[in-house]
């Protein structure tokens, strides 16, 4: 029988007549009807001979490639071990470079100091005002070998002979980490053993004292723009007239009422500093910050 699943109260019973059932069904005498079942569950006339529709299928799911919650989570551990594996030579590297960074940073600044500027600090008042006790100074070494060392330049030189006598300056940096950050030029070096004064003469000059105002005379005429000098300070404690040999220099303070210098050593090759005990030149004040700027020649 055929049955209408849309409308399941109306059934078409069979009337005992073939031609009557033909008509109706649309199809001639002679030919058999069958009912075959289609995907939507309505009956469907075919043909004798033919194959029966077979009814539609739900497509199988591959469960080996459906996403389930639990392979979420292993990606994620997977990815969190790739992270991990990725990080250890990343710290690796950070620590490298940063280790390298630093290690050039240190052999440059040890290479600067040796070569070319220095910072010193000022120990003690002999060269006031231009210099006040535990100011900061940069000296230039570059340039004394370059240009070499002038009249009224201000220098920092090792001490020639005993000019300290036996009792060194002291030194705030006297302890086993200052002594590497002085090496490294990361603070101002002072070894006890380094002094700060001004030339006066250079090799073949004649330096005497004085004339009758009290004027140092270098060479026949007297120095008549010393503005340097600590005011209210005077040049003629000591009588004397030295010729400076090449090679050597003649130096002076410029507190000159408070200065051990070439003056006070006469006893000890006139007084003279050797140019290989000149460490260079004092360029600028660097601190403190109110007192930062040049040196006046």
């Amino acid at each position: 029988m055929n049955s209408d699943s849309g409308n399941p109260s109306h059934e078409h019973m069979p009337n005992g007549d073939p031609n009557s059932e033909a008509a109706e069904s649309g199809v001639t005498a002679g030919e058999e009807v069958v009912s075959g079942v289609d995907f939507t569950g309505e009956d469907t006339p075919v043909e004798v001979g033919q194959e029966p529709l077979a009814p539609t299928k739900a497509e199988p799911i591959d469960v080996r490639h459906a996403p389930v919650q639990g392979d979420h989570e292993s990606e994620d551990d997977a990815s969190e071990d790739d992270d991990d594996v990725v990080a250890g030579p990343k710290q690796k590297g950070i620590f490298r470079e940063t280790f390298t960074v630093v290690l050039t940073a240190l052999v440059l600044s040890v290479l600067v100091r040796t070569f070319l500027v220095q910072a010193f600090y000022v120990p003690s008042g002999s060269m006031e005002n231009t210099l006040m006790t535990n100011d900061r100074s940069v000296v230039s070494k570059i340039s004394t070998r370059v240009t070499g060392v002038n009249r009224q330049n201000v220098i920092v030189f090792h001490d020639p002979s005993t000019w300290l006598g036996d009792i060194p300056q002291p030194n705030p940096y006297n302890t086993v980490v200052g002594r590497v950050l002085q090496v490294v030029g990361i603070v101002p070096a002072n070894s006890g053993n380094d002094l700060v004064k001004r030339v006066i003469g250079v090799g073949g000059d004649t330096v005497e004292c004085c004339d009758a105002a009290g004027h140092i005379i270098v060479n026949g005429k007297p120095l008549l723009n010393e503005t340097y000098i600590k005011s209210g300070s005077r040049t003629d404690q000591v009588k004397f007239k030295v010729l400076v040999p090449e090679g050597s220099v003649f130096v002076m303070g410029d507190n000159r009422g408070n200065s051990q210098d070439s003056r006070f050593h006469l006893n000890l090759h006139q007084g003279m500093v050797p140019m290989k005990d000149v460490v260079g030149r004092v360029v600028v004040k660097i601190w403190p910050f109110d007192r930062i700027g040049g040196i006046e020649r």
